[in-house]
């Protein structure tokens, strides 16, 4: 198995660890419901699972939220987080650029520069909680606080009520 940059992080920073690897045929299916089917692949929750969301806010600061399979991220919530008066989803097309990972591939961790991090609340109540490596077909399995230390993540409530994705 080759090291990500996530990966690589967590090594230096001598934080625990596992890998879970899923098919990825190529096409990976990128649209709601997508985290809650990649969590049946690897046989964990769903509630486990977490989806890397990178955000634009008013300001043009790039943001990055994790938001369990679950529930899609509310964005009232996420424009209080960031204290933004306006925030949107980066475009796919821009994530490389931006982060060095492209779409059902992006880590909290690694990316080109760091990035202030949220991470919903759900995640603290689970022992391990899943993330992706860097790259399709990769999850790392770690410790929620684990995460939130080497992310220096700020843990607040991101999910949108009954807003299933």
């Amino acid at each position: 198995m080759k090291k990500t940059n996530a990966m690589r992080i967590l090594d230096g920073a001598k934080i625990p660890y596992e890998t879970k690897e899923y098919p990825d045929d190529g096409e990976h299916e990128l649209e709601r419901g997508a985290a809650a089917a990649l969590a049946e692949k690897i046989g964990a929750d769903p509630a486990a699972v977490f989806k890397t969301i990178v955000m634009r806010t008013d300001t043009k600061e790039i943001v990055v939220f994790c938001q369990d399979a679950l529930h899609e991220i509310n964005l009232k919530k996420a424009r209080n987080a960031a204290g933004a008066k306006d925030i949107s989803p980066v475009k796919p097309a821009e994530l490389p650029a931006l982060t060095g990972y492209i779409r059902g591939g992006c880590s909290p961790l690694g990316m080109k520069r760091a990035f202030r991090t949220f991470i919903d609340s759900s995640a603290t109540t689970h022992e391990k909680i899943y993330v992706s490596a860097g790259v399709r077909g990769q999850q790392l399995c770690i410790a929620p606080a684990d995460l939130i230390r080497a992310t220096g993540a700020t843990v607040t409530d991101l999910a949108l009520e009954g807003g299933s994705c």
